[in-house]
């Protein structure tokens, strides 16, 4: 089972001591606010590429300031919650910029998986990554799920006539 980790000073602390004995760091990012299977995908091709996966979420604020949505459905402390019981993840933090580049730039994981909604030229931290010597990655199935697509699915089957 995973730890939610709420300071970054401790997980650098862990991330430097994990790769001291040799183990690969592996970065994945996302708002994950309804959790579906697109989203397991992508973190278990993620865990695939190292030996510990590192996800970051969007806290609230920063969800509603990318304009899919006014507001969360599941709030960050309980979607860190969540993603700490799946098995493939090892440590979730929350961030609130736009991107993640202030955490790369601070743990410098060796490899950052995006989802297959990018390629590995469309990555917005690609620079970033490659600056300290990281690779990007892309993982995980198709884009053919969605939160939003959840949202729309139930507001059409509660849809008063």
């Amino acid at each position: 089972m995973g730890e939610y980790i709420k300071d970054i000073k401790i997980l650098k602390e862990i991330i430097e001591t994990e790769r001291s004995k040799g183990k690969k760091i592996v970065f994945g990012n996302g708002c994950f606010d309804i959790l579906h299977v697109g989203h397991i995908r992508y973190l278990k091709a993620a865990k695939k590429l190292g030996d510990l996966l590192i996800v970051a979420i969007n806290d609230d604020q920063s969800v509603a300031k990318l304009g899919k949505r006014k507001k969360v459905v599941t709030p960050a402390v309980e979607r860190a919650e969540i993603l700490t019981a799946i098995g493939c993840v090892d440590y979730v933090i929350t961030f609130s910029e736009p991107t993640v580049e202030r955490l790369l730039l601070e743990l410098k994981p060796d490899i950052h998986a995006k989802g297959t909604d990018y390629t590995e030229e469309t990555v917005p931290e690609k620079d970033i990554v490659l600056s300290y010597g990281g690779k990007v990655a892309i993982v995980g199935d198709p884009k053919n799920h969605s939160t939003s697509d959840i949202i729309k699915t139930i507001q059409n089957l509660y849809e008063v006539e």
